[in-house]
């Protein structure tokens, strides 16, 4: 069984997100390093990029495949966690305190769409 932490919001993607005010913390979820298996390899973006929401951020690649990473909001990408590129591993041991990027929100909207730890509790059941 995935941990499901309550004070986050979810995508239905599998990423987490913090929100603290204007800006917002995004990683990969327990279900989605689960799923992946042995994470090898972090492609993240540089500080400074604008991302919109639904597109590919960033790599995760794994023992057993390469996934892409899509943004559950749009905004300016204001810290890239580079650590993750020197110890992708961490991913695995610690999925919500490993982090990949902080975003300053363009559109606050984008936080309606994301899902509760309920419901993405249901998503990781179906």
């Amino acid at each position: 069984m995935s941990l499901i932490k309550e004070n986050l919001k979810y995508s239905k993607d599998h990423e987490w997100i913090l929100v603290e005010g204007e800006c917002v913390t995004i990683g990969i979820t327990d279900f989605a390093q689960s799923a992946l298996g042995d994470i090898v390899f972090v492609e993240l973006p540089e500080v400074g990029r604008t991302i919109e929401k639904g597109t590919a951020f960033g790599v995760v690649e794994s023992i057993k495949s390469v996934s892409d990473l899509y943004a559950p909001v749009s905004g300016e990408v204001v810290e890239s966690n580079t650590d993750l590129e020197a110890s992708p591993e961490s991913i695995n041991e610690s999925p919500y305190e490993s982090w990949m990027i902080k975003i300053k929100l363009s559109n606050e909207t984008d936080l309606s769409e994301l899902l509760s730890s309920d419901v993405y509790q249901d998503v990781c059941n179906s």
